[in-house]
């Protein structure tokens, strides 16, 4: 008979595991039920539904574990996780039998770096998830802050924050997962990285004296060459600078390069997609 201890790891590990299948089991049922089935699975798809289903998959089971088990129950919890993943794969692959045995990306990697290395880096990956859903945090809580306070432009978060690569043909299992996980990763990043231009030309548009930093962020950046004040420049410089950007009473205070500046057009109105 196991410790009482030992008892609480695995029920940890086998209720996330259970929890995390049944959750995938309704995502999978919820299209199968008509048109309010298919509706209630576009938004779950779509922020800000689809925060809640990353929520549900990977930040509850790391903050319940630990609430019921410590430090060992977070460990279950991941445990529970990364079995559930790898059985729902290895479901998902038996129910389509023909994509299985096509062409795969999993295949391709593996004959690239070996199947041990490949799968091992992937796992890696995971560390980065709860990083990720912080940054989708920020997002969510400190946009409108900056929306009402000093008029930076609402964007519909859902047409970056979502998921559709579930809908290309002949992604199945292993690839599937993984490829949903950077799908939702690269729209979160994308929409930080939209934010943060306004952000910096707002409030910093000065080029960095390093040239090689300047070289690095001018991609993400773009306003660092095509508006910022060079860094041998002076305040004088960077005060007309925001006096041509930001003329008082006509926002949104957009980054310079942002389409509403180069068209004319107005911003959207609030709203979470």
């Amino acid at each position: 008979m196991l410790p009482a201890m030992w008892t609480t790891h695995l029920l940890v590990a086998a209720i996330t595991f259970s929890a995390m299948l049944l959750g995938a089991g309704i995502l999978h049922l919820l299209p199968r039920l008509g048109p309010p089935g298919r509706a209630v699975s576009e938004r779950c798809i779509r922020a800000p539904g689809l925060d809640l289903v990353v929520t549900y998959f990977t930040i509850v089971p790391l903050v319940v574990g630990p609430v019921i088990d410590g430090w060992w129950g977070l460990l279950a919890a991941f445990i529970g996780q990364a079995a559930a993943v790898i059985v729902w794969c290895q479901l998902h692959e038996l129910a389509h039998p023909v994509a299985r045995r096509g062409p795969r990306i999993v295949k391709e990697l593996n004959q690239v770096v070996g199947a041990v290395r490949n799968h091992a880096a992937l796992w890696v990956t995971t560390i980065a998830a709860p990083g990720f859903w912080f940054v989708r945090v920020m997002e969510i809580i400190l946009w409108p802050c900056f929306f009402v306070l000093v008029e930076f432009p609402w964007y519909k978060q859902g047409e970056w924050v979502n998921c559709s690569r579930q809908k290309f043909e002949g992604l199945v299992g292993h690839d599937l997962i993984w490829c949903l996980y950077c799908d939702w990763m690269t729209g979160v990043w994308s929409l930080g990285s939209e934010m943060l231009r306004n952000v910096e030309s707002f409030w910093c548009p000065i080029r960095f004296p390093a040239p090689k930093k300047n070289e690095h962020c001018a991609q993400d950046f773009p306003d660092l060459d095509d508006g910022w004040v060079d860094a041998d420049s002076g305040m004088a410089e960077v005060a007309e600078t925001l006096r041509e950007k930001y003329a008082a009473g006509q926002g949104p205070h957009t980054w310079y390069g942002h389409p509403s500046r180069l068209a004319g057009a107005g911003e959207e109105k609030p709203g979470n997609e």
